[in-house]
C-alpha cells in the first residue's frame, strides 16, 4: 500500500526513479519491523530510523548524480533538509528527482510503513494498521491535484491489496466458543450478536446514502492544487524591469557581466536575416536573451512571468510549424553581472551546473539564490529560426490566449494614435505594419548610449516628437524597441520586448553589448525579432518632413447645416389648489426628521472615513516587513502632497518628489505664520515690487502660495534659485532655520519676510525636522528600490517616525477646516498606486 502512495505521487515525476526509491523505503520500513518483533517496543523506532537514515542518504545522493548537481553531499543534504516543502510545491511539471524533491516523499513513506507495520504485527490490528499507508496515498493525490490523470489503477490496486490483507489475516475457524454454553446464555449471545450485525450494518447503510452522492459528485470536480497556496520563486526588483539597465550599461561599456563559450555543431549557415542582433553579421554571432517583457502599464514593461523550480532538464515546448531549430550549447561564466536573471539563448532545454527556475510561457531562466561572481552553468537550448519566405503572408494570432500582448494602457498621447494609424493605414499585411515601424524608427532617430532612460507614455512621446534641440528624437535601445512595441499594438500586432546581448561566439560580453529589441508573434513562425535600431552612418531624417499633422477644421462651406428642429411646447400648468388635507405628518416635523437623519449620515460617514484613514496608515506604517513598511511611508508622504494640492508627477524620481515636498512645505508655513501671530506676512519692500526678479502683489504668501499668479516672480517663477530663498528653496540649509522659531526668507530683489513660529508648529525646529523627514525618506526608498536586501526594521521605523512627522507639519500650516477635511478626505483610500 506504501508503495501504491509512490505510484500515484510518481505520475508528476519525470520518469521513474521516485517510485524505486518509495518502493525502497516501503519494503525496507516493514522488512526492519518484521525483523526485530521479538526486540522490546521501544527499541525498534531508534533501530528503524537509523535504517532509514541510511536510506535516505543513499537516495538523496543518487537522486544528485542522476541530476548532476554541484556540491559535496553535505551542501546537498542540507539544501534539501531546509527546501524539501517549498521546492516540491514549487516545483515544475513533470518535477525531476532531486535531493529536495524525493527527500519528503521518501521519509515519509519510511515513517508509514513502520507504523503500519507495528500497529499490524505488534498490535494484531489489521485495519487499523491500514490508517498510515492510506493517510499517506490521499497526501498523494492531494500533492498531485489537477496536474495528472485521475489515478483509477493505482486507487483500486489499494483497495483490493487491503481486502487481500484483512483476508490473509482472519483466524482459522476452530468452532464456535458459544457451543459450550448453556442454550439460555448461547441464545443470548447470539441475540446480541445478530443485533450488533444489523446495527452496523444499518450504520454503513446509511453513511453509504448521505455520504455517496457527495463523493459520487466529486468526480468530476477539479481536485484543488496546493501550488496556489505556495509563492513561486520571485524576481528581484531590478530583475522585475530590466529594461531601465540598458542606460546603465551604455555608460559603463567596458563591464565584463559574464565569459561566454559557444558549441553550435550547425553552425556554418548564413546568419538569420531577421534576427534583431546588431552583431550578428556572421555566422559566428549569438543572440544571448536575458529577459522577456511582455506586460506594459503605460509605465513600465515588465515581466511578469510566473517560474517555477526546474531540474536538469527542461520542459520541451512545441517549434513552430514553419521553423527551423538549431541547437546551441554554451558554457557562461558570471562576472559583473548581478541579479538573478539567467542569460541564455532562446529557448533553454537542459541546464547544468546551477539550480535554476523556469517559466515555459518566456522561456527565460532565474537562479533563485541570485547570480554571484564566478557561477558556472552549462545550459544547451533549442533556437529556432523561421521561414523569412513566408513572413509577408503570415498572419498574427488573436484571441484571449494572445490578449496580454495585445494589451493597450490607458492614457496613450494622441500624437502616438495617429502615428499608428499613419503607419498602418498605408500597410495592410501584418508583417508589413511591422516592417513600416522599424523603418519609421531607423530613419528618423539617433542612437545615442547618454540618452537618460524612460519608458512611460510621457517618455515615449518626447522621444518620438520632442525637439531636437532640447534632446528630442533620439535614445537608447529601450526607446527604439518600447516605442516599437507600442505603436505595433496600436495597430494590432502581438508585441513584446526583449533585453539580452549581441555577443561573439566566445569570449566576453560586456556591458556595451547589452541592448533591448521587440518581437512580432505570427501565425506558424512564432516569434520573430525586428531591428529598429538606425544604422551607425545613416542621419535621421526630420520628423516633421513624414508625420502628417492633424487634419484642420473643414471650411465652413463642408461643415454641414444645422438642422432645426421644433421648439416643444410648454407644458400647461396646473391650476392653483387649496391648501391639502389636514391628514398626514407636518411639513415641519418631516423637515425635522429629514435634517437629522442627513447629519447622522454625514456623521457617521466621517468617523467612517476617519476610522479607515487611521487604519491605513497604520497598514502602511507598521505592519509587514521593512520593505513594505518604507513603501507605505513613501505612500502617506505623497498622499499628504496630493492632498495639500501639490500631486506628484508619475515620472519623479525619490529626490525630485522630496524636493517638491520641501517646497510644498515652504509654501505653507509662510501663510500659516501670519495666521498664528494675527497678523498677514510682512510685504517685502513696495520698491522692488513687479517685473522679473521681485515680489508679487502679495509677497511670497499670495493665494497661490509661492509662486503662481500672485506669488514670487523672480528668474524661475521663484524667489532663490529653487524656491524661497536658499539651497532647498527655504531660508538656511534645510528649512526654516534658528531654534527662536522665526526664518528669514529672502530671494534676490524680493525683500526680507520673517516667520514666526507659532503653536501649531509652523516654523522652527518642527519645521526643521519635517524637512529632514522628507529627505530621511527619499533616502530609504532609493535605498528599498536599488538594494532591497540590506533595508532594517530601524529603518524602516525610522522612515514611519519621519513620514508622519512630515504629514504632521503640511497638515498644521493649514487652517483649521482644512485640517478636518484632511483627516476624512477619501482620497487616499482610493487613488491607484
Amino acid at each position: 500500500m506504501v508503495t501504491l502512495a509512490g505510484v500515484a505521487l510518481g505520475r508528476v515525476y519525470a520518469g521513474s526513479l521516485l517510485t524505486a526509491l518509495v518502493a525502497g523505503a516501503a519494503v525496507g520500513s516493514v522488512l526492519v519491523s518484521v525483523a526485530t518483533r521479538r526486540l522490546p517496543s521501544w527499541l525498534v523506532a531508534p533501530v528503524s530510523v537509523l535504517a532509514m537514515v541510511g536510506w535516505t542518504a543513499w537516495c538523496l545522493r543518487l537522486a544528485a548524480d542522476t541530476a548532476r548537481l554541484p556540491g559535496g553531499f553535505a551542501e546537498v543534504a542540507g539544501d534539501a533538509a531546509r527546501n524539501a516543502i517549498p521546492r516540491l510545491l514549487t516545483a515544475m511539471i513533470p518535477v525531476e528527482p532531486t535531493p529536495d524533491t524525493v527527500l519528503l516523499p521518501v521519509v515519509a513513506a519510511w515513517l508509514a510503513g513502520l507504523a503500519g507495520a507495528e500497529v499490524a504485527l505488534r498490535a494484531g490490528r489489521v485495519l487499523l494498521g491500514y490508517l498510515p499507508p492510506v493517510l499517506l496515498y490521499v497526501g498523494a493525490l492531494y500533492v498531485v491535484g489537477p496536474n495528472a490523470e485521475p489515478a483509477i489503477g493505482p486507487t483500486v490496486a489499494l483497495v483490493a491489496v487491503a481486502a487481500l490483507g484483512l483476508a490473509a489475516s482472519a483466524r482459522a475457524p476452530g468452532g464456535d466458543a458459544v457451543d459450550g454454553l448453556a442454550p439460555a446464555v448461547r441464545a443470548g449471545v447470539r441475540l446480541r450478536r445478530g443485533v450488533a450485525s444489523a446495527a452496523g450494518t444499518a450504520v454503513v447503510v446509511g453513511l453509504a446514502a448521505l455520504v455517496g452522492p457527495a463523493v459520487a459528485a466529486l468526480v468530476d470536480t477539479r481536485p484543488a492544487d496546493p501550488r496556489r497556496y505556495v509563492e513561486p520563486p520571485q524576481v528581484e526588483t531590478l530583475d522585475e524591469n530590466p529594461l531601465i539597465r540598458i542606460s546603465g550599461w551604455a555608460l559603463n561599456p567596458d563591464q565584463q557581466l559574464f565569459q561566454v563559450t559557444t558549441d553550435r555543431p550547425d553552425s556554418s549557415g548564413p546568419a538569420d536575416p531577421t534576427t534583431a542582433d546588431p552583431a550578428a553579421a556572421g555566422p559566428a554571432a549569438v543572440r544571448i536573451r536575458l529577459a522577456v517583457l511582455s506586460d506594459y502599464d503605460g509605465i513600465t514593461w515588465r515581466v511578469g512571468a510566473t517560474y517555477r523550480n526546474a531540474g536538469r532538464i527542461l520542459p520541451a515546448a512545441a517549434a513552430a510549424p514553419h521553423a527551423t531549430v538549431e541547437t546551441v550549447r554554451q558554457e557562461i561564466t558570471v562576472g559583473e553581472l548581478s541579479g538573478r536573471l539567467l542569460p541564455a539563448v532562446p529557448t533553454p532545454r537542459e541546464v547544468s551546473g546551477a539550480r535554476v527556475a523556469y517559466d515555459p510561457g518566456t522561456g527565460t531562466l532565474i537562479r533563485p539564490d541570485g547570480l554571484a561572481p564566478g557561477l558556472r552553468y552549462t545550459v544547451t537550448s533549442a533556437r529556432e529560426r523561421p521561414d523569412v519566405n513566408l513572413l509577408a503572408t503570415a498572419n498574427t494570432p488573436a484571441g484571449d490566449e494572445v490578449a496580454r500582448v495585445l494589451h493597450v494602457a490607458d492614457g496613450t498621447p494622441e500624437p502616438l494614435r495617429r502615428l499608428a494609424a499613419q503607419l498602418a493605414e498605408e500597410n495592410g499585411a501584418p508583417y508589413a505594419r511591422a516592417a513600416a515601424i522599424e523603418q519609421w524608427l531607423a530613419e528618423h532617430y539617433r542612437l545615442v548610449a547618454d540618452a537618460p532612460s524612460g519608458h512611460a507614455y510621457p517618455n515615449l512621446a518626447f522621444f518620438l516628437f520632442g525637439p531636437v534641440g532640447g534632446g528630442g528624437q533620439r535614445g537608447t535601445s529601450e526607446q527604439f524597441a518600447a516605442s516599437f512595441a507600442v505603436l505595433g499594438r496600436l495597430t494590432g500586432l502581438p508585441t513584446r520586448v526583449v533585453v539580452g546581448f549581441a555577443a561573439p561566439g566566445s569570449g566576453p560580453v560586456r556591458a556595451a553589448d547589452a541592448y533591448a529589441w521587440p518581437e512580432v508573434l505570427f501565425d506558424g513562425l512564432g516569434w520573430v525579432p525586428f531591428d529598429p535600431l538606425p544604422r551607425p552612418d545613416d542621419e535621421p531624417r526630420p520628423v516633421e518632413a513624414d508625420f502628417r499633422p492633424q487634419p484642420e477644421d473643414p471650411p465652413p462651406s463642408e461643415q454641414p447645416e444645422p438642422t432645426l428642429e421644433p421648439t416643444a411646447s410648454p407644458p400647461p400648468q396646473a391650476a392653483p389648489t387649496g391648501p391639502a388635507d389636514g391628514g398626514g405628518v407636518s411639513t415641519p416635523v418631516l423637515a425635522a426628521g429629514t435634517g437629522g437623519g442627513l447629519v447622522l449620515v454625514v456623521v457617521a460617514s466621517l468617523a467612517a472615513l476617519a476610522g479607515l484613514r487611521r487604519a491605513q496608515t497604520r497598514n502602511r506604517l507598521y505592519r509587514g516587513d521593512p520593505r513594505h513598511r518604507i513603501a507605505g511611508a513613501w505612500r502617506e508622504l505623497t498622499d499628504a502632497l496630493r492632498l495639500a494640492g501639490q500631486p506628484v508627477a508619475v515620472d519623479l524620481s525619490a529626490t525630485e518628489v522630496a524636493e517638491q515636498a520641501r517646497h510644498a512645505l515652504a509654501a505653507a508655513l509662510v501663510p500659516a505664520a501670519g495666521r498664528t501671530t494675527g497678523r498677514p506676512p510682512p510685504r517685502p519692500d513696495a520698491a522692488g515690487a513687479g517685473g522679473a526678479g521681485t515680489a508679487g502683489q502679495d509677497a511670497i504668501a499670495g493665494r497661490d502660495a509661492i509662486a503662481g499668479r500672485d506669488g514670487i516672480a523672480v528668474r524661475d517663477g521663484t524667489a532663490g534659485r529653487d524656491g524661497i530663498a536658499g539651497r532647498d528653496g527655504i531660508a538656511g540649509r534645510d528649512g526654516i532655520a534658528g531654534r527662536d522659531g522665526t526664518a528669514a526668507v529672502a530671494g534676490p530683489g524680493a525683500g526680507d519676510v520673517t516667520v514666526t513660529a507659532g503653536r501649531d508648529g509652523t516654523g522652527g525646529e518642527p519645521a526643521l525636522a519635517a524637512y529632514r523627514a522628507v529627505d530621511e525618506v527619499a533616502r530609504l526608498v532609493n535605498q528599498v528600490g536599488f538594494a532591497p536586501g540590506g533595508v532594517t526594521d530601524a529603518q524602516a521605523d525610522t522612515a514611519a517616525d519621519a513620514a508622519t512627522v512630515y504629514t504632521g507639519a503640511l497638515r498644521a500650516a493649514r487652517s483649521r477646516w482644512r485640517r478636518i477635511l484632511w483627516s476624512v478626505h477619501p482620497g487616499p483610500l482610493r487613488w491607484p498606486r
